[in-house]
């Protein structure tokens, strides 16, 4: 079974909707050509970029205000010198569950790469393998065919050097918040002092701070995420899988994660890979947006965001870009509803 926690990874026979699958016999393969929004190939991150691709034809943005008089931070960089592996690496994958009664093809020829520090969000209809695809990247299934590599190396078991936050915080009622957070020092014996200064470092990066002792029943659902959050980022984790985080947040309280998640992505410089169902919070999250087909999942197109890593909520709304890859979403995923 999983262990939702987020400490550990065990095997598992479900999707992210909740439907009991066969064995998997897969793995998942490339896009095929496929074209970014904006008319650059798909399919991969740029290792070696420095610059972001701005879609008001300005350029890249750099240091400075930015032409609207919003502040504007140099791209990032996290790993994407020239030369370096991607964090993340599907090649050809395909994904295939076999039943007594049935057989489901879940991914097909899905390929994609992710740079070190770069944040992606994947969205797409339900059943379409979104959760699948995490699960590949944490080792919890094997493809049918194709690759998955994280920092070039194959994956071929449970990976212990990921951190993965689910649609549920999962926490244990009976354990105060840090404690709660403090689970995965435990199962990972990590050393005690460090383990403790680093959950201090990130009670006080989320805001958690005031409410190490609370219990989760006197915590609300976005504290009880946050709580989530600092313990999958307890050991450190180069990548970060996140599955619906907020899907069970009220629309407020979802917006205040939104941004939170944003700072803490931009202080940790850890890779992300966020799954979510609601467009504006992949448009404003992500580096780039990864839309996907109905089942078998395939990627249908590659949106690169263009925006500067710090991001104002309300002003972020406004944007030409964010406005044209929003309704780039909405009509990819509308054309797909429509097959």
């Amino acid at each position: 079974m999983r262990d939702d926690t987020g400490a550990g990874v065990r095997a598992v026979g479900e999707d992210g909707d909740g439907e009991r699958r066969g064995l998997p016999e897969a793995r998942v393969r490339g896009d095929g050509g496929k074209r970014e929004y904006g008319g650059k190939p798909s399919g991969s991150a740029s290792p070696g970029g420095h610059g972001r691709a701005d879609p008001t034809g300005g350029g890249s943005s750099h240091g400075g205000p930015s032409g609207d008089g919003e502040r504007r931070d140099a791209p990032r960089e996290d790993g994407r010198r020239r030369g370096s592996p991607p964090a993340v690496g599907l090649r050809g994958v395909r994904v295939r569950f076999r039943s007594r009664q049935r057989e489901v093809t879940a991914l097909t020829d899905v390929s994609l790469d992710v740079a070190a520090g770069e944040f992606i969000a994947i969205v797409g209809p339900s059943g379409c393998g979104k959760s699948t695809l995490l699960k590949l990247l944490a080792g919890l299934l094997t493809p049918t065919s194709g690759e998955v590599l994280l920092h070039g190396e194959p994956v071929r078991g449970p990976r212990h050097d990921i951190g993965f936050v689910f649609q549920r915080a999962a926490l244990l009622e009976w354990r105060s918040a840090r404690r709660n957070i403090l689970l995965q020092a435990e199962m990972r014996r990590m050393p005690g002092g460090r383990a403790r200064r680093r959950a201090d470092e990130l009670i006080a990066m989320t805001g958690l701070a005031g409410f190490e002792d609370a219990y989760p029943h006197e915590l609300s659902g976005g504290m009880q995420q946050r709580v989530a959050l600092c313990r999958a980022l307890l050991h450190q984790p180069p990548v970060l899988l996140m599955d619906e985080p907020f899907g069970a947040l009220d629309a407020l309280t979802r917006e205040q994660m939104n941004r939170e998640l944003n700072r803490v992505w931009r202080e940790t410089g850890t890779t992300v890979l966020l799954v979510t169902h609601s467009i504006s919070e992949a448009c404003y999250l992500a580096d780039r947006v990864v839309v996907m087909s109905p089942r078998p999942g395939t990627v249908t197109e590659v949106i690169e965001m263009g925006l500067a890593p710090e991001r104002d909520y309300t002003q972020t709304m406004g944007r030409p870009e964010f406005a044209r890859a929003t309704s780039r979403v909405r009509a990819l995923l509308g054309g797909a509803r429509g097959n």
